[in-house]
This record gives structure tokens, C-alpha cells and sequence, in this order.
């Protein structure tokens, strides 16, 4: 079946940025274009891709704008954006999301993100020491003092926050400071991203800063108990997306996250220039799926190279095919299995997540349990009410007469006894 583009990650900057973080994998995408030193989207290409995406007969539609950092656009672009958003849509829920470093935001731009309900995902690794050790400005400075700055006045302003962590060979050290940190800061939602990267010095191993497969189980171990101790009459107090992708699945839903699906590709990345790429980590010569201004994003979905990028993804080795934890995890995501030599084609954090899996897996079941058990009472509940409501306008279902919930009992001894 034709695949349908619900959702498209925008480059209005391109790799641009005003920080310069060590770990960064984006900044080195200004190769691709050449053209210019800097880097932006003219209004042209914005409608386009606009008008493009909101063609579509869909209800619910989602933007996601990064960089580089999208906020160097100015506040007017991102006007702009909702006003041709309202100009093209045609009844539909759009939602927007805005990946951000924080540098920018001032009370103006709060303002605006929350009058339109933008999601943002704020790049905070932690506290100072661990925000500073690879998050600088252009200066070299640390960061920190200038991104929970922002992070307050988004806050304050009411705008939903996410905070987005990389975990790094040093933050991966301190996962009870960073999310004990989050929650003081009140980022109940958090997102953890590990960090594994090629040494730009010598490409036949890994960056000093990625972070090693043993020490990244440990964390999401620790993480996972800390998570689970904040639970209050059996709900989650804090959102941590892998943990709810990972209960996705073990309630039989497909996950949010792309990397626990068995196949990618749902989705396509836009540069600035209108150039349109299979995926974030892999904006490059080979997945260039053509321009928004000579052809259409929905059949770029659905063309064949988008479709042998998104099956790359499940071609495993035989030790994942064998792998108790196989539903579970799917081989992770293809950037993490190509990016060292070592790994043989497995998942970089292959052990970190088997790691996870044994330590979580019971306590996963029983939560998905707990929760189906809910769902199975609130429908019942939901039917016995309609029931009831039906019982009352139809005289024809007495009470000696056989239940319509279909239980086979009589309706005063079933539903109408209730």
C-alpha cells in the first residue's frame, strides 16, 4: 500500500548553527552545499513544501523543525510558516515541533511558540558540569547559564518542553544527577539520545566522546528504576520516550520511535534548499530523494529508493534473527550499526540493550498487563453505560430478557443489575 506523509523534519537553516558542540554530526553537512556560506530557506520553498504536505487527505499532520538551529530563521519565519499553515490547510490538526538550543529564545518568541502550541525540544544535557563538558558557544564558553535561562522562560511562559539529552562517554556517568536535575528544572519530558559518532581524525574507530555499549545498559538500567520510583498509583510521573516506545510494544502497538520498528522510512527530511533526504542521520549524496521544486514528497515516500532505505533497517545478522529480544529491540537504528567496524553490522549498543531487556522485561510485562486490565474495565464500563442508556429508550429489553451485551444472562442479572 502507498505509504501516507503524516510528518516531515524541516532544515530551515540548514547545518547552520551558533553553538559549537563537539559531538555535533550536522555542521559538517554544509559540504552538500557548497553554493553558500550561509544557509537559508527563501519563503518560496517554505509555501512549497507547505502546500505540498497539507495537500494531502490527512486529519493530523506534524512539522518538525531543526537545524544546524532552526530559531536562527528569526521569529518572523516561523510567523510566516503558521500564517501559509492556515493559508494551505484545509480543516486539518496541524502540529508543530521546534528542536532548539535555546540561544535565541527570549520572552517574544515564548510567547509565540505557546499562542501556537509549538512542542519544543530543548538540547540540555544536564547540569553545568555536564551541559559544559561538550555543549559550547562559538567562543568556546559553556552554555549552560544561557540554555536554562531559556529553558525558564519557555516554562514560565507555559510552552510544552521536552528536554533533549545526548548521552555522551562522560554524561552516561551520571544518570541519577541528570534526571534528578530535569525533573528540579520541571522537564517531565525527556529524551535521551546516545551518542556514538566516527573519530573526525582517524575513521577506522569511534570518537573519543561516543559512548560505549556497557556503559549506555547501565544507564537506561538506572534510568529505567528511577522512572519507575516516581510512579503514583501506578502512572508514570515523568515521560522518558524510549521507555514509552519500548511499552508500545508490549502492549502490541507499533512504537513512536522510529529505531524499534522493524522498517523505517515513514517519514522525509527537508533541506533548506528543498532538497528532500531519506532520514536526519543520513542527509547525503546517496539518499537524496529529489527537490520540492521539480517533483512531490509523497511519492519520494514511496519511491524505490526510500523503500530499500527503509528495508536496510531489517536486514539483520543471524545473532539478531536468534535474539530473544529481536521484538523488542529490532536491530536498533541503521546509523548505530554502520558506524563502527567492530560491531559487525550489530546495533553499536546491541548489549546495552540486552542489558536493559533483562533488567525491565518483567516489570514491563506487568505494567502492560496492569494497563490492558484498565483498558478491558474503562470499555466495559463504556458499554454498560450504553447499555443502560439503550435499556432506557427501548422498552422492548425487559428485564427477564436476554442481556444485549451478549453474555447470555438475563439483563437483571447482567448489565442491568449494575
Amino acid at each position: 500500500m502507498k505509504k501516507q506523509l503524516d510528518s516531515i523534519l524541516i532544515k530551515p537553516a540548514g547545518p547552520d548553527c551558533n553553538m559549537n558542540c563537539t559531538y555535533c554530526f550536522y555542521l559538517k553537512k554544509s559540504v552538500l552545499f557548497p553554493e553558500t556560506k550561509v544557509h537559508r530557506m527563501t519563503e518560496g520553498i517554505l509555501e512549497e513544501v507547505i502546500r505540498q504536505f497539507l495537500a494531502q487527505p490527512l486529519r493530523e499532520l506534524s512539522f518538525s523543525w531543526q537545524g544546524g538551529e532552526p530559531t536562527l530563521m528569526g521569529l518572523p519565519f516561523f510567523q510566516r510558516a503558521v500564517e501559509l499553515q492556515q493559508k494551505h490547510g484545509s480543516g486539518q490538526v496541524v502540529g508543530n515541533g521546534l528542536q532548539t538550543n535555546g540561544l535565541l529564545i527570549d520572552k517574544q518568541w515564548a510567547e509565540f511558540l505557546n499562542k501556537y502550541k509549538f512542542l519544543i525540544g530543548l538540547s540540555l544535557d544536564g547540569p553545568e558540569h555536564i551541559q559544559n563538558k561538550y555543549r559550547y558557544l562559538r567562543n568556546g564558553k559553556g552554555s549552560w547559564s544561557r540554555v536554562t535561562d531559556s529553558a525558564k522562560i519557555l516554562l514560565d511562559e507555559g510552552v510544552a518542553v521536552n528536554a533533549l539529552s545526548v548521552v555522551n562517554d562522560y554524561s552516561v556517568r551520571f544518570p541519577e544527577e541528570i534526571y534528578t536535575y530535569l525533573k528540579s528544572m520541571g522537564l517531565e519530558y525527556m529524551q535521551f539520545i546516545p551518542c556514538v559518532e566516527i573519530d573526525p581524525k582517524d575513521s577506522s574507530k569511534l570518537a573519543p566522546f561516543s559512548v560505549a555499549a556497557d556503559a549506555y545498559g547501565s544507564f537506561l538500567c538506572r534510568l529505567f528504576d528511577l522512572w519507575l520510583a516516581d510512579f503514583k498509583e501506578g502512572k508514570p510521573t515523568t515521560s522518558i520516550r524510549f521507555f514509552d516506545s519500548v511499552f508500545y510494544l508490549y502492549v502490541g502497538m507499533p512504537p513512536p520511535e522510529c529505531t524499534l520498528l522493524e522498517e523505517c522510512g515513514n517519514y522525509v527530511v527537508v533541506e533548506h534548499n528543498g532538497d528532500v533526504y531519506s532520514c536526519d542521520f543520513f542527509v547525503e549524496d546517496l539518499w537524496r530523494l529529489g527537490s520540492v521544486l521539480s517533483g512531490n514528497m509523497v511519492e519520494m515516500l514511496n519511491s524505490k529508493r526510500q523503500k530499500s532505505f527503509g528495508e536496510k533497517k531489517k536486514i539483520l545478522p543471524k545473532e539478531c534473527l536468534d535474539c530473544q529480544w529481536l521484538h523488542q529491540c529490532r536491530g536498533g537504528c541503521t546509523k548505530d550499526r554502520i558506524r563502527d567496524p567492530k560491531d559487525r553490522h550489530l546495533s553499536h549498543f546491541c548489549s546495552s540493550y540486552k542489558m536493559f531487556f533483562q533488567h525491565a522485561d518483567s516489570r514491563l510485562q506487568k505494567l502492560a498487563s496492569n494497563w490492558k486490565k484498565e483498558q478491558a474495565r474503562a470499555y466495559q464500563t463504556g458499554q454498560q453505560e450504553s447499555i443502560k442508556e439503550r435499556a432506557g429508550t427501548q422498552k422492548k429489553i425487559g428485564r427477564n430478557d436476554p442481556c444485549p451485551c451478549g453474555s447470555g444472562l438475563k439483563y437483571k442479572k447482567c448489565c442491568g443489575g449494575i
